[in-house]
């Protein structure tokens, strides 16, 4: 699966970004990324198209960054390949 099926992913528009998020996490990682990760990765893709992947966004209990509660949005696209959401070469793997 991987990068290709990510992309797939963020093509398809009949799919929400909530859903596709969802699917990301819990086909394209193992052990699969909790469900409670969807909106923090979906505020990390948002800080990224509005030029802030600086800006810290909050992670649901019990997930934590480096021991903290925040994380940086890039710290999230990375982590969680949301490359596909990002369309930039800044996240290239």
């Amino acid at each position: 699966m991987g990068n290709n099926f990510a992309t797939d992913l963020a093509d398809m528009k009949d799919l929400s970004l909530e859903n596709a998020i969802a699917i990301q996490l819990q086909s394209n990682h193992y052990p699969p990324v909790p469900l409670s990760m969807v909106q923090p990765c979906i505020e990390a893709i948002e800080a990224y198209w509005e030029s802030d992947s600086d800006r810290l966004i909050e992670l649901p209990e019990p997930v934590t960054w480096r021991g903290q509660t925040t994380a940086p949005a890039h710290a999230i696209i990375v982590g969680h390949h949301l490359y596909a959401w990002c369309e930039s070469d800044e996240y290239e793997e």
